[in-house]
């Protein structure tokens, strides 16, 4: 099983999302931003440093908010998603196509992967 995080920003009532895009795995779906924890990094540091990589924003990681298990075709994860705040930076996109302010209440809207939805329903408690 492989970790990953997820970073759980909210702001003015909204928290971010991002999609995925072409040519990546599960083009089009929309999720939380984070990645996959490297061998000896902590969860934090792996989100400290994905935000930087793909966003291009410094942030402080707070507590972990919510854990979810899925099983995908390639294989099983278990997705950490963690409180973050926006320290300094603009965000912009390195490796997604888009990102946006989406307020919780609308999350069931999206076609957010899997292993995100239960993310959303603990943020959220509407899906």
């Amino acid at each position: 099983m492989k970790d990953v995080t997820a970073a759980i920003i909210i702001r003015d009532g909204r928290v971010l999302i991002t999609r995925r895009a072409a040519g990546q795995a599960h083009a089009g779906w929309w999720e939380f931003p984070g990645g996959k924890i490297e061998a000896g990094e902590s969860p934090e540091e792996c989100l400290r440093r994905e935000l930087k990589e793909e966003l291009g924003i410094d942030t402080h990681i707070g507590s972990q908010l919510a854990e979810s298990i899925y099983e995908y075709e390639t294989g099983s994860i278990r997705l950490l998603a963690y409180e973050v705040t926006i320290l300094e930076g603009e965000i912009r996109l390195t490796v997604h196509e888009e990102a946006l302010w989406a307020s919780l209440s609308d999350l069931s809207s999206f076609m957010l992967l899997p292993a995100d939805r239960p993310i959303a329903e603990a943020i959220s408690g509407r899906i």
